[in-house]
């Protein structure tokens, strides 16, 4: 069986007044036409935006320019991040994978009276901050610290699919978690609410390592603190500095060279999780943090295409 479509309304034939069109709109295959072509109009005009309530879900900041790539690219992994199913089963799966070690070396009868510890993260690696790379992008601003700031005061990151079960079971099972930040000391308070409004376990001052006044992104004097009294299970990161400062070189070959000399630990000592959005490996690629025009000059540059 097949259907034909009704022909839309032709009014070239004609003189189109208020009259014939109020009688054409009768019809429902006319009031559909004249709506989608309304709406067709409207998408196009230059400078528009589209609001749900106050939210603005689709924004051009400037009117004939394009968005950075930079910009724009955070806002792709940003989507990503917030929206797709395979970014929740990648951190699963990370979850999983540290779920499994976990429990093989607390149930081994030869690691017992082991004072285990795990080193964690916290940004990208047990909770998700893309909402902050939104706001940013929106704004045609890149990173920036007041608003960093006023995010982590918001107490606003969800939880990476898995992470409060692992930790919570490493809790049951008598391991120290420590959370090894390079968020500031004045950080802490909106980060604490967040952790414990999420049921994250340890969260005091004893297991919270934040960042310094000098505001060095080495961690090595953290986890050598740690190792000082526990042995380290594992360590749980998004940045591979996060599991030794050898990474936060600003050179991609030196880093390609240590992720080859480290190939064994990842999955079983290092847990990574994923992060498109930021980390080292920006600095390595653009030679430090240059302005945004920069950033976007670059990304035309450095990265392979084809004719």
């Amino acid at each position: 069986m097949s259907y034909l479509l009704p022909q839309a309304p032709k009014y070239h034939h004609r003189k189109v007044n208020l009259y014939y069109l109020i009688e054409d709109m009768k019809s429902p295959w006319t009031l559909f036409v004249t709506s989608a072509t309304l709406l067709l109009s409207l998408s196009l005009l230059p400078s528009c935006s589209i609001s749900v309530g106050q939210r603005t879900t689709i924004e051009q900041a400037h009117q004939g320019q394009y968005m950075s790539p930079t910009l724009g690219g955070k806002l792709f992994t940003s989507a990503w991040m917030q929206r797709s199913a395979e970014y929740k089963a990648l951190c699963q799966q990370a979850y999983n994978i540290a779920t499994e070690r976990l429990l093989a070396a607390t149930s081994d009868p030869r690691n017992k009276g082991k004072k285990w510890a795990i080193v964690t993260d916290i940004d990208e690696t047990i909770v998700d901050n893309s909402a902050n790379s939104v706001h940013q992008a929106l704004k045609g601003k890149d990173y920036e610290q007041a608003s960093w700031d006023h995010w982590c005061d918001l107490s606003e990151a969800v939880a990476l699919s898995g992470a409060v079960e692992f930790f919570r079971l490493a809790d049951s099972l008598g391991v120290s978690i420590y959370y090894i930040s390079n968020r500031d000391e004045v950080n802490k308070p909106g980060t604490k609410r967040n952790l414990i409004a999420l049921g994250f376990p340890q969260i005091d001052e004893e297991h919270f390592m934040f960042r310094d006044a000098s505001r060095s992104s080495d961690k090595t004097a953290r986890r050598s603190a740690v190792l000082r009294s526990h042995e380290i299970l594992m360590l749980l990161g998004d940045n591979l500095g996060d599991f030794d400062h050898i990474f936060d070189v600003r050179d991609e070959a030196k880093r390609d060279e240590s992720v080859k000399a480290f190939a064994k630990e990842f999955g079983r000592r290092f847990i990574v999780l994923p992060n498109p959005n930021y980390g080292a490996w920006e600095p390595a690629m653009n030679g430090g943090y240059p302005k945004l025009e920069e950033k976007d000059a670059k990304l035309r540059t450095l990265l392979r295409s084809h004719r």
